[in-house]
């Protein structure tokens, strides 16, 4: 079994992403946007934690009807310099109050680890060249954030330090 970044442990993942053609296994389960368009009422009637793969082309408002329904949005990086899903991700947190899982999958590096954070990410699945290890420090490379954010709704000079 793989292993991702959640809450800034290395946790052994549960989750199965699965193809639009594909049969559902049983467990937690990710499935693309357009199968969770098409197939929505059978896959809520099956039971069991359920997640949705957003590309980053798409507006986070086509699943603000269903965010109680899922445990895990996954929100798509398909290269490391495509930012749009950080804004997606602080969309669902701060606009729309989600509270399950984001997780970031894609071109996922070291050195957006701790941004991602910041806008609402908890949950990352390193690129497969990459060691989780060396990404798990990458939270610890600033000791103070100065703006508000998803992670920390108060600035700096607010929080009296």
């Amino acid at each position: 079994m793989r292993s991702v970044i959640k809450n800034r442990q290395i946790v052994e993942d549960r989750w199965q992403a699965v193809g639009d053609d594909d049969e559902p296994p049983t467990g937690p389960l990710i499935v693309s946007l357009a199968r969770w368009r098409r197939e929505r009422a059978e896959l809520l009637a099956r039971g069991g934690p359920l997640g949705v793969r957003l590309p980053n082309t798409a507006d986070v408002a086509e699943l603000v009807a269903d965010l109680a329904l899922l445990d895990l949005v996954a929100l798509e990086f398909p290269k490391f310099s495509d930012g749009r899903a950080y804004s997606q991700a602080r969309l669902l947190r701060e606009r729309h109050g989600y509270r399950g899982e984001i997780r970031a999958v894609g071109d996922v590096l070291r050195d957006q680890l701790f941004f991602m954070a910041r806008c609402g990410f908890d949950a990352f699945e390193a690129r497969a060249d990459r060691g989780l290890e060396d990404a798990l420090a990458a939270f610890d490379d600033f000791s103070a954030s100065y703006q508000p954010a998803a992670d920390q709704p108060l600035p700096l000079y607010r929080r009296g330090r």
